[in-house]
């Protein structure tokens, strides 16, 4: 990678790092600008709908894919087929690749499943009392008959006034910028772990191949294989993503937060790229495994199937070779 990039890395790696750490270290620092944006928040109507963090992740997918698919196809020389002159690649459009005015039914199949499910269940929140994520799904008995974990999914009380959860019961105070930067990290390292075995799962296993057997149907990898996923595997993916926030009880706003950068992420590693900015280059040497690692496993590698980071790749190679050995 030219000087260029290694500089560009370097500085987005400090500014983050500086940010991270006062996030932790002086919460005070940033509490007044939380408290001012969790205010506009909650009484903001579009950020109230069940539906918010589904319209939030298309939003940021349009957002994210097409200028990385400009890209993909202004810059030829920072892709890694054009890199590696691969016989069967060439500077041109990939096949497959298609206009965004063409994907529609693209979107639509992505949309409908988690419409569905923002919908007809509860918006569970952290530090949401159970009695008004109650009324926000049109009950009105005693809190003893329900439960306030996101582990036990409750039905929208469906009547002829309220035949939809259309409104999510958000909590009355801000996070502090401690509890999100922590959350956001530990709720990655959650994601990477549970979406590593789920991904091995869909590699090893007969049953669930053909599954997954539509993400690997390209002659160069490019940021829209991203979302060319079976609805099987973009359930899977979506909902590990939530679990992953919901099992450490991330207040909304780290949840709000979480998306742009697990989304970008994901582009990232499908993008086909050697971007100056990527991430890889921004953590430390080692951590991240990028978009050279990820387009070797689509080129059939047995390698990769951690989305972001290496440790749990790195540790099954240990134990294949431990096993080996014995």
């Amino acid at each position: 990678m030219p000087q260029h990039g290694n500089t560009l890395a370097f500085r987005i790696r400090v500014v983050a790092g500086t940010l991270f750490a006062s996030a932790v270290l002086v919460p005070a620092a940033y509490q007044p600008l939380l408290t001012g944006v969790w205010s506009w928040l909650e009484q903001n109507t579009v950020y109230r709908l069940s539906t918010f963090e589904t319209l939030w992740t298309v939003f940021l997918y349009a957002a994210i894919e097409v200028p990385l698919t400009v890209v993909f196809l202004r810059r030829p020389e920072w892709r890694f087929a054009v890199q590696e002159s691969a016989p069967a690649c060439s500077k041109r459009r990939p096949p497959g690749m298609r206009r965004p005015s063409r994907r529609l039914r693209e979107m639509a199949v992505y949309v409908a499943p988690l419409l569905l499910l923002d919908l007809t269940l509860i918006k569970k929140f952290a530090d949401v009392p159970l009695e008004r994520m109650l009324e926000s799904g049109n009950y009105h008995v005693p809190a003893h008959r329900h439960r306030a974990t996101f582990l036990a999914p409750t039905l929208h009380n469906m009547t002829a006034s309220s035949p939809l959860q259309t409104r999510g019961a958000l909590p009355s105070l801000p996070p502090t910028s401690r509890r999100v930067a922590l959350e956001l990290a530990a709720s990655l390292v959650i994601y990477d772990a549970l979406f590593f075995l789920f991904h091995c799962a869909l590699h090893l296993l007969p049953g669930l191949r053909r599954w997954h057997a539509p993400h690997h149907r390209h002659a160069e990898i490019h940021p829209q294989v991203t979302n060319q996923l079976h609805v099987v595997e973009r359930l899977g993916l979506v909902l590990l993503a939530n679990f992953s926030l919901n099992i450490i009880g991330s207040h909304v706003f780290t949840r709000t937060l979480f998306v742009p950068i697990f989304v970008w992420l994901l582009v990232e590693i499908h993008s086909g790229l050697d971007l100056p900015w990527g991430y890889e280059k921004i953590l430390p040497r080692g951590w991240g495994g990028g978009a050279r690692k990820h387009m070797l496993h689509h080129a059939g590698g047995d390698q990769g199937y951690e989305p972001y980071f290496t440790l749990w790749d790195g540790l099954l190679h240990r134990i294949a070779y431990s096993a080996s050995k014995t």
